[in-house]
């Protein structure tokens, strides 16, 4: 939802910024280059004007800037839960083709083919019990 929004104002800010850059003149284009002159900038002295069209470029580029950051961290958080139905329907699809979990069998070794010949017994000893 948030990103949504962020992303439409994003792509308005860089609209207004095209129309504006594509409405201003150029540095050729002003009055002194009308006269014949070469160098436009000395009519109006060193420093130039600045427009309205030049401070919004520069104010919409600030935002154009904030936009794309945000843009970034948003993009680079996973997404906790599915936003759309076809996501959840995909999910709950995985979810059922996925065997349940069993426990894994321990290990054991297996029992071997003969049985264990009984230990032998020990010869009876000549001294009597005292």
């Amino acid at each position: 939802m948030l990103r949504g929004f962020i992303l439409g104002v994003h792509v308005l800010l860089a609209l207004m910024i095209i129309a504006l850059v594509l409405l201003q003149r150029g540095k050729g284009a002003e009055a002194g280059a009308g006269f014949g002159s070469g160098a436009s900038g000395t009519v109006f002295g060193a420093r130039g004007t600045s427009t309205l069209f030049s401070k919004l470029t520069a104010v919409f580029a600030a935002l154009f800037f904030a936009t794309s950051l945000s843009l970034a961290y948003l993009g680079a958080r996973p997404v906790a839960e599915p936003t759309s139905v076809l996501e959840r329907a995909a999910q709950a699809a995985a979810a059922a083709a996925k065997p349940p979990a069993t426990a894994p069998a321990p290990l054991t070794t297996p029992a071997p083919a003969t049985p264990p010949a009984p230990a032998p017994t020990p010869p009876p000893s000549n001294t009597p019990p005292k």
